[in-house]
């Protein structure tokens, strides 16, 4: 992808705005925050707590038809990673995530689910915690939504998850991360805080990628919550709160999800970027793939080289779940 050094900086202030800390609520003028805290109270209470706080307990092992060592995987993250709204563990983004990865490795996999329903990025510290004491192979953080609905200082947000990537990596797992997904598609919320969530939203997006990739993890953008059927089929993508996914929302997540996860491991070979998928600076790279869901962003060298001009490189793959080894 050819590209000027306009478009890096242009990159760089969407990916950086939120890790500074602008495009908040300071921003807004005294009238539009008042109407926006009157519209988040009205958007809690359509959307309440029909599932409770916790999914279905999904920790155990699973690919029961092989043999050999277990894989040992870390789930880690807000309502989305514990599958709040299912009521088949089967259903759980964890579980879906642990079936798949067994079924290509040829090996069981453990799970740990360490999630904790309505964790902001600062909660990711007692999860890692966890984690490590199982010494994962790989670890799998869907954050972000919870940041945005208590106003976190995206710098702050960003912080803690670049934290958490730092000391997975430091114990030799990989992560794989869902950023922030797009919560302006969420129909309880109505204008105009659906627009100001949704900048807020892809802002973060951004600025967790360029973190969790300098961090030495890759990331898979959720943006619209993986693609228009959200939009455009709320009832069935959408779990009955209007806000927490449904079982096929959360297979859609799983399955964006599990192609990086595979990579990440080296059971699934890394495909050729094709073209427009070049090697990039990682401030463009994450201001794309917050706007296109499914798209993963890993670190890549250039001539060698980690670092160009305008920052780290980075690569954009746009995985499908029907890959197969030899396409890829």
């Amino acid at each position: 992808m050819a590209w000027a050094p306009g478009m890096a900086r242009a990159a760089r202030r969407i990916a950086t705005a939120a890790a500074l800390g602008g495009g908040g609520l300071t921003a807004l003028g005294a009238t539009a925050y008042g109407l926006l805290i009157a519209e988040g109270l009205l958007a809690r209470k359509a959307i309440g707590r029909p599932h409770g706080l916790d999914g279905p307990p999904s920790d155990g092992t699973y690919g029961g038809g092989f043999s050999g060592e277990p894989l040992r995987m870390a789930m880690l993250g807000d309502s989305t990673s514990v599958g709040l709204g299912t009521t088949d563990r089967s259903h759980t983004p964890g579980v879906l995530l642990a079936n798949g990865l067994a079924a290509v490795a040829e090996r069981p996999v453990r799970l740990l689910v360490a999630g904790v329903s309505g964790a902001p990025s600062a909660a990711l510290a007692d999860q890692v915690d966890l984690a490590l004491a199982m010494e994962p192979d790989l670890a799998v953080i869907f954050v972000g939504a919870n940041d945005i609905i208590t106003q976190t200082l995206p710098a702050v947000a960003v912080r803690h998850l670049a934290k958490a990537v730092r000391r997975l990596r430091a114990a030799e797992a990989e992560v794989v991360v869902g950023t922030c997904p797009d919560l302006g598609t969420v129909l309880p919320i109505a204008q105009p805080l659906r627009w100001v969530t949704r900048r807020w939203s892809r802002q973060l997006a951004a600025a967790q990628t360029v973190a969790v990739v300098d961090a030495g993890g890759r990331t898979v953008s959720f943006a619209d919550v993986l693609g228009p059927e959200f939009a455009t089929n709320p009832a069935e993508m959408f779990g009955p709160d209007g806000f927490h996914p449904s079982d096929r929302g959360y297979a859609q997540a799983a399955y964006a999800v599990l192609p990086s996860v595979c990579a990440a491991l080296g059971l699934w070979p890394e495909p050729r970027p094709a073209r427009g998928e070049a090697p990039q600076p990682i401030y463009l790279a994450a201001a794309t793939a917050a706007e296109e869901p499914g798209t993963e962003v890993t670190p890549t060298r250039v001539d060698g080289r980690a670092t160009g001009l305008h920052g780290k490189w980075a690569t954009l793959f746009r995985r499908r779940l029907g890959e197969t080894l030899n396409d890829a």
